[in-house]
């Protein structure tokens, strides 16, 4: 589930763009461009010739710390940290470390923050995208308890419209075109093209797919520099890619999870979450999920 490309999101508060910028140039060893774009975006490059972006984002409550107490601050203190394209296992260590950086610096979030996550999408089809619309539908109670939503993101990232999966499953698209018209039912084909597409704003978001990043989106995350927990996020983000390519059909059906903790577990073991590499990641999932993750019914 690995071989896909990824990207993330992440945005915070706490230092500047520009210290923040300077953070990632001094551990990247790479240069800092300012290039007073309508996000007054800090680009750094670095030697392999890629580029981080740290960029302004509106949605951001800005904050800093003065002698320890959170006070309101000015929109320099607005940061959404771009990674370019990344290779998970050759740059997950880099993403961690920077992050831990970053935070170390001052960095923190606030309940307006968020986490995006971009996954490869050129060998998607017909087939793996609707496995992805009805994957993210079944398990979106579940979800979006495991990752604690925050209330003032809900509208950045809502679930599925019921509706629109119910088309989707009935209609049994065969292309991509067909799928695209049921996720834009009822907008006009111009303004299908407008890069905030009212469509975007859901966890699984197929507008960045249909555009011009042939990416699929993952909105469903809170804001956190904690290292441990954006790594899980990631590897949950690229299982459930996994999960949609490789499987041969998917229900958008809820499934029982009267024992939400084994409910979880279960399916992660079951999307490639085994063994000791990812039990760290595990625990961050079903951390704030009830039951008992070792037995469905209670121990004996």
């Amino acid at each position: 589930m690995f071989n896909t490309t990824i990207g993330i999101e992440i945005e915070f508060t706490g230092i500047t763009r520009s210290q923040a910028a300077e953070i990632a140039a001094d551990y990247l060893e790479g240069i800092v461009i300012r290039t007073h774009d309508s996000y007054d975006t800090y680009q750094v490059i670095t030697p392999d010739g890629r580029e981080w972006q740290f960029k302004r984002d509106s949605s951001i409550t800005c904050q800093r710390r003065v002698n320890g107490r959170k006070v309101e601050a000015d929109s320099t203190y607005s940061v959404e940290f771009v990674s370019p394209i990344l290779d998970y296992y050759k740059d997950i260590n880099t993403i961690q470390e920077l992050v831990r950086k970053l935070r170390t610096a001052g960095g923190f979030t606030t309940s307006t923050c968020g986490i995006h996550i971009h996954l490869g999408g050129h060998n998607h089809t017909t087939r793996s995208i609707r496995n992805f619309v009805n994957i993210i539908a079944s398990k979106n109670d579940l979800f979006y308890k495991s990752l604690q939503i925050e209330p003032a993101r809900m509208s950045y990232c809502k679930k599925l419209d019921e509706y629109m999966v119910e088309k989707m499953n009935a209609k049994k698209p065969k292309s991509l075109d067909d799928i695209a018209d049921i996720w834009y039912a009822g907008s006009s084909q111009a303004s299908r093209n407008s890069h905030y597409h009212m469509s975007r704003y859901h966890f699984l978001n197929l507008h960045s797919f249909f555009t011009g990043h042939k990416t699929v989106e993952l909105r469903g995350f809170n804001g956190t520099l904690h290292a441990g927990k954006i790594r899980s996020y990631m590897v949950l983000a690229l299982a459930l890619n996994n999960q949609a390519l490789t499987q041969k059909s998917a229900s958008a059906k809820k499934p029982q999870t009267e024992n939400e903790k084994f409910a979880m577990r279960t399916y992660l073991n079951r999307i490639g979450f085994i063994g000791n590499e990812f039990k760290n990641c595990r625990e961050h999932l079903i951390a704030h999920l009830d039951g008992c993750a070792a037995w469905r019914f209670g121990a004996a």
